[in-house]
């Protein structure tokens, strides 16, 4: 007999939704390992869209249902997340954003290709999939050029800037002839199933290039890249889990920012005696250590993570067998300017993953990519998604994998780093003011990503163009002269930050949640407080939005 609605705990709601969103959405299946053979690709139009905002109200329903009253806290805590991040996905649907969804991260375009490199490669019958499924990429971005159809005749677009942004994108994958290179590793047995398959797949990037191109570029004339007020909080509200005092976080942004400026100076003159930063910076990009050659630096940070996984595996982590397996990978031509970090399948049977875009370089210097890499992989975003991996018996699948919030991923990525200077990694100047300058990036990310969205005003007091209204021009001088980052990256950060509203702002507010809910526990606990035994608990609670972290995590002992 089967449970009642509402005899059936969060948990186990939640856990039907995620099943119910592999079926939507395949990509999911695929990312958490529980669709093996399924070669579909999600249905993104108009229709696709309706059905998967239908079964998240659907959940919610049933959601409803359920007496929260008394419950467990990890029934509490699934039930507060569920909710959340429902409702924060219905606001994007409701606002109709996804119709104008154009981005150079994290829109289907990009789905649509990353998903081929977490697929399995093991067997022939692996590669049977993959040429089926690269058959389903031209229905695929069908339904996607008709949901941007849907958006134009509603007046909803996105900013020539992401449009522009995403056909060099294209442009790249063509050049490179993606999906071809991609299938060479097949079995000749499917050579002829994997080239039909790899030549549709490209003839439809071709469809879609000329479709942005020529017949929807065109159309976004006019729309500015700032998107106000009102679709920022929404946007907001999907990467932070919570209403966001968006003043407060300004202020915050400009805190952060002197404290970090005060550092940096004295580390500069450290590093280049009377230097300042930005010599300083140049200095370590031509003259500090440096790694020649893409698979020299592939093997390079995998050394990294390992050495850091076997410092602090007993010390200050406890980590389980499947976790300290870690992968060090160089990212797909065409991709963002910015590493990033894939997670394990829910089996472990995919490991967690770093990537590393080489935008063509051959020559890397390392004293930004050692802090990058503790956020990136140990102990940064691989501990905490593969933690959750593997106490996922104890969360609700949708807290240990699609429920993710990025200011309590990106947050405790973030608070990594901290953590490793704190713990004394980064005691070598170079290494330091690799870690300084990343966290001044989140800390002007903080400041110019609300600054140009709402439209306000640099501060009277500050030395850079004070009084003036942000736009993206302004904030490109602010962001290149206060990071040390060159053109391009510059470039493509801000693409980023204007097509994900309050994506940009998750990591140094969500850090800052880490950090006070640590030492409200510590307070709390006095002379018992021990930081091992914190860490592994605030590492298993599985997602939290902002609105709940810092609480959640000032409980534990």
């Amino acid at each position: 007999m089967h449970d009642s609605p509402s005899q059936t705990s969060p948990r186990a709601i939640a856990d039907a939704y995620v099943e119910t969103l592999a079926d939507l959405d395949p990509v999911v299946g695929t990312q958490l390992g529980i669709r093996p053979g399924v070669a579909e690709l999600p249905d993104v139009s108009p229709d696709g869209l309706a059905a998967l905002a239908g079964a998240q109200r659907a959940t919610l329903a049933r959601l409803d249902t359920v007496d929260t009253d008394g419950l467990p806290d990890v029934e509490r805590r699934a039930a507060r997340l569920l909710r959340e991040r429902l409702t924060a996905r219905l606001a994007i649907d409701e606002s109709r954003e996804n119709l104008r969804n154009v981005s150079n991260l994290f829109s289907p375009v990009q789905h649509f290709r990353s998903v081929f490199l977490l697929m399995p490669t093991a067997t022939d019958d692996d590669w049977a999939v993959i040429a089926r499924r690269l058959r389903n990429v031209p229905g695929a971005l069908a339904g996607y050029t008709a949901s941007l159809d849907a958006g134009l005749a509603r007046g909803l677009t996105a900013a020539p800037r992401q449009v522009e942004t995403v056909v060099a994108q294209l442009d790249d994958w063509l050049a490179a002839d993606w999906y071809r290179d991609f299938t060479t590793a097949g079995p000749d047995a499917l050579r002829a199933d994997l080239d039909a398959g790899a030549a549709a797949a490209t003839d439809a990037l071709v469809r879609l290039r000329a479709y942005l191109r020529d017949t929807y570029l065109p159309r976004t004339a006019g729309t500015p890249d700032a998107v106000g007020r009102e679709r920022y909080l929404t946007g907001a509200r999907l990467w932070t889990g919570a209403d966001l005092d968006l003043e407060d976080a300004y202020a915050f942004g400009w805190e952060e920012f002197h404290r970090l400026s005060a550092e940096m100076r004295a580390v500069a003159r450290e590093i280049l005696p009377g230097a300042g930063v930005p010599e300083a910076l140049e200095h370590l990009e031509r003259h500090g250590e440096a790694v020649e050659g893409v698979e020299e630096i592939r093997r390079w940070l995998q050394a990294l993570m390992d050495e850091a996984i076997d410092a602090l595996d007993g010390t200050h982590m406890d980590l389980a067998p499947p976790i300290r397996r870690v992968e060090a990978m160089i990212a797909p031509p065409g991709s963002a300017a910015a590493p990033y970090y894939t997670r394990p399948s829910l089996d472990f049977s995919r490991p967690g993953r770093t990537w590393l875009p080489t935008q063509g370089a051959t020559r890397f210097p390392v004293w930004h990519l050692v802090s990058t890499w503790y956020h990136e992989g140990v102990p940064g975003h691989h501990l905490q998604l593969a933690q959750w991996v593997h106490v996922q018996d104890r969360l609700s699948r949708f807290q240990a994998s699609v429920g993710g919030v990025s200011a309590a991923t990106e947050g405790w990525a973030l608070y990594a780093e901290r953590l490793m200077d704190e713990l004394g990694f980064l005691t070598d100047p170079a290494r330091r003011m690799g870690y300084l300058s990343g966290q001044m990036l989140r800390a002007v990310r903080v400041i110019i990503d609300i600054g140009m969205h709402l439209g306000l005003r640099v501060p009277a007091g500050e030395e850079y163009h004070p009084g003036e209204v942000w736009t993206p021009e302004l904030a490109a001088g602010f962001f290149a002269r206060h990071t040390g980052h060159d053109a391009g990256y510059t470039t493509s950060e801000l693409t980023r930050y204007l097509g994900m509203p309050g994506q940009a702002i998750s990591y140094k507010l969500g850090e800052r949640a880490w950090v006070a809910g640590r030492e409200a526990a510590r307070k709390g606990a006095g002379d018992a407080f021990d930081l091992k035994s914190w860490h592994m608990a605030a590492l298993s609670l599985g997602s939290l939005g902002l609105d709940d972290l810092a609480d959640e995590l000032a409980r534990l002992r």
